[in-house]
């Protein structure tokens, strides 16, 4: 499975982020292109320790028993709920969701797997640094996959 903390996983995921553009079109979901830059954005402030979103009863509940699907080879599936305090729902501009994003990826690669959050996902709970790692790269491939990149 691939991984985020691998640096030729982590160029592959910023290739394919420069192959988007602001026209760029979702194959599924609400959000456009400069929303899921944003989105993922979020997300990679959760993994990195600068975000803690409160754990929602269902993810206390189901979550450590959905846990696998975030660091497992199976896809995930369209239109899949998310963290609420991500769901971005208000304009951005794409230029500056995109570098954001880029960097902050850099950065967490860089940082390596020490640096990962200890912090519990707000839905599957808590997560070793090679989970949060192929969480990551799974979820950026997931809506990169989304915007056809």
């Amino acid at each position: 499975m691939k991984n985020i903390f691998n640096p030729t996983h982590t160029a592959e995921i910023l290739q394919r982020i420069d192959k988007l553009s602001p026209n760029s079109q979702p194959e599924w979901g609400k959000m456009d292109v400069a929303q899921m830059l944003a989105h993922c954005s979020a997300f990679q402030d959760i993994a990195m320790g600068n975000a803690f979103p409160t754990r929602s009863w269902l993810g206390v509940i189901v979550g450590g028993f959905a846990k696998p699907m975030i660091y497992n080879e199976k896809t995930l599936p369209h239109n899949m709920s998310t963290i609420p305090t991500i769901l971005i729902a208000d304009a951005r501009e794409f230029a500056t969701e995109k570098e954001k994003l880029k960097q902050k990826i850099t950065t967490f690669q860089q940082n390596g797997p020490e640096k990962c959050t200890a912090h519990p996902h707000p839905f599957f709970g808590k997560l070793t640094p090679e989970q949060w790692g192929k969480g990551i790269y799974k979820h950026l491939d997931h809506h990169l996959k989304q915007f056809e990149v």
